[in-house]
């Protein structure tokens, strides 16, 4: 019975885990679609649908106001904020559009007869009549604002960007609040490593170092976070060199000389042994330390920075080859990883969503067809040439760019499977 009950709180903790992520995952999306809204409705441009998720509508609803469309959508993986004339394609396609009857309007030819499915004539005039009476049942204003690609290179370029803007404010919002509620990150010496036979004396004298128990708080005299900064900060140093290191031990701030006991040629970000082993300790874990209102600000800056250099990082390794395929994650990986680690703790929660944030921010700026960063790059180009390239190359190149993305995202998932 009991060992049912823990089964059950287990399944109920994964599941609790998923949808955890999904939201997060939600949030972010929404909060970077609004963005665009946002920058779209200040500056003037035609919005014709706000939707969260993609695939067949389980909520819409249009505004009787605006004319706007607001749709939630069964695919919680993206969502978009679709701008008339986004493409450049809408003025072909609406020459080749027949125009619904349903919101034909009177003309003199009205007058003229028609033949209906029973048989029977009757004039356009009374045919219209009742077509304005559903017309005015489901009536809806035009949604207002210029098309996508009427306005000025500069403007489409601030609602491009303003999504990504949006994910960093939210991110940085989120890690301020996980620096004052919870305390800044680091990093606690829990086991060290025993000196070698082959180590010299002077080496052993020398090495008092990090000691069981320090929380490290800088290495030569830089903020530390994440594992990534130790690995920035040693890569490359030999064995012996010796690195200043500032430590939290006993309720004391003190400064002591860590001796490399290898040299710190570290592989990739995920080379972690190669970076413990020249410390000299075996493992570490994360704690955290609560500071003041300008600290907790400077650092939750500095954190948000170090988030996204970790993204360009990742990606640069991966185009290097320093990193394998097997290294990165697509949405369900994700998803996994999300719900592992927003149900740990309010910690982890925070800590998780402000890297989605960032990472969101980052990777949409990238200059990959189909993202945000692609799109100014044209609009950059249309700046200084005073004139767009071909619309119709463009759209190719971002529909085969939405194809290569998808196609990665379950490249990825699928090497993590297998």
């Amino acid at each position: 019975m009991i060992g049912n009950l823990l089964s059950f709180a287990s399944v109920m903790k994964s599941i609790g885990g998923v949808l955890l992520a999904v939201l997060i995952l939600l949030a972010m999306i929404t909060v970077h679609e609004f963005g665009h809204y946002v920058a779209g409705k200040i500056l003037n441009f035609k919005i014709n649908e706000f939707s969260i998720g993609f695939g067949p509508a389980i909520f819409k609803r249009r505004s009787k106001k605006t004319g706007e469309l607001f749709a939630i959508r069964v695919i919680p993986l993206g969502g978009y904020c679709a701008f008339d004339g986004e493409d450049g394609l809408e003025e072909e396609q609406k020459k080749e559009t027949v125009q619904s009857p349903l919101f034909e309007e009177f003309s003199p030819q009205s007058l003229e007869k028609e033949e209906n499915d029973g048989g029977r004539y009757e004039t356009k005039e009374e045919n219209s009549k009742d077509r304005c009476e559903v017309k005015k049942e489901n009536e809806y204003p035009e949604p207002k604002g210029e098309q996508f690609t009427d306005q000025a290179p500069w403007k489409r370029i601030i609602v491009l960007i303003a999504g990504a803007t949006m994910n960093y404010i939210l991110a940085l919002f989120l890690i301020i609040l996980m620096f004052a509620c919870v305390g800044r990150p680091m990093y606690k010496v829990v086991e060290k490593m025993p000196l070698g036979t082959e180590e010299t004396a002077i080496l052993q004298e020398m090495d008092e170092g990090l000691l069981v128990g320090d929380v490290i708080k800088k290495v030569d005299g830089k903020n530390v976070y994440m594992i990534t900064d130790y690995m920035d900060i040693l890569n490359g140093r030999k064995q012996g060199d010796v690195v200043p290191v500032l430590v939290l031990r006993g309720g004391e701030e003190i400064t002591v000389d860590m001796i490399l006991r290898v040299d710190a040629n570290i592989v990739n970000m995920s080379d972690t042994n190669t970076l413990l082993t020249a410390m000299g300790v075996n493992s570490m874990y994360a704690v955290t330390e609560r500071e003041g209102f300008f600290p907790t600000i400077g650092h939750s800056l500095a954190y948000s920075v170090k988030i996204g250099g970790t993204v360009l990082r990742s990606l640069g390794e991966l185009l290097t080859g320093k990193l394998g395929l097997d290294s990165m994650g697509g949405p369900i990986t994700t998803i996994q990883v999300t719900s592992q680690a927003a149900s740990s703790g309010l910690m982890s929660f925070l800590n998780i969503a402000a890297f989605i944030g960032v990472n969101l921010a980052v990777f949409n700026l990238l200059p990959i067809p189909a993202l945000d960063g692609c799109k100014v790059i044209f609009c950059i180009i249309e700046w200084i040439r005073k004139k767009p390239v071909n619309r119709n190359v463009e759209a190719m190149i971002h529909f085969i760019g939405i194809i290569f993305l998808f196609g990665f995202a379950i490249l990825v998932d699928l090497l993590q499977l297998f």
